[in-house]
């Protein structure tokens, strides 16, 4: 009996993080509640509040999980869009540019929180590490590319990057994601020569 009961506890869980993920991106932290998050999980509140002790608590896990996919989509498809570390860095901002045309897409999720809450909320953390991973992700590739400074260069694609998540968010009816692949190929082209 002790075996099945994580079991039948673990699909109440799931279906609160897969519906706080989907109510958080679509309307926002702020916006939704916990009463809302449970309804649309079909779940009780004390179930939820079983699993999260607080909302902050079940915020940090949509942004803890957001990023976890996001590297690791990143970290699949990668390494088969380019052998030149160049090519790389531009197939980053391909994948950027696929995640925007997908239908749903509301922008960062991290900007996003950030914008609601802060650097005050827990949640800015999470962030702060998501926004390393991709710094390191932008530098690593520069470093293979033989650049002479790769952490400031990484900085302006880190610009280029966040700038194409919030542009297409606030008007999706141009191609920033192919315009931020050219500014950044751009810098990196002349690298390493």
């Amino acid at each position: 009996m002790t075996e099945t009961a994580p079991k039948r506890r673990r699909p109440a869980y799931e279906r609160a993080v897969a519906t706080a993920d989907r109510l958080f991106y679509e309307q926002g932290i702020r916006a939704v509640g916990v009463d809302q998050v449970a309804a649309e999980a079909s779940i009780s509140k004390a179930s939820l509040y079983t699993h999260f002790r607080t909302k902050d608590d079940l915020v940090l896990r949509y942004l803890r999980d957001r990023s976890t996919a996001w590297q690791d989509h990143v970290a699949q498809e990668l390494p088969s869009r380019g052998q030149d570390p160049r090519e790389r860095i531009a197939a980053v901002f391909d994948m950027l540019g696929e995640w925007f045309d997908e239908p749903g897409y509301r922008g960062c999720p991290f900007i996003n929180v950030e914008a609601e809450y802060g650097a005050d909320h827990p949640s800015h953390a999470v962030t702060l590490e998501h926004r390393d991973w991709v710094r390191s992700l932008f530098s690593g590739l520069l470093t293979e590319a033989h650049a002479p400074d790769p952490d400031a260069t990484a900085l302006q694609l880190c610009l280029l990057y966040d700038g194409a998540m919030a542009s297409a968010q606030a008007d999706p009816s141009r191609p920033w994601a192919a315009a931020a692949r050219a500014a950044a190929q751009s810098i990196v082209a002349p690298l390493g020569h």
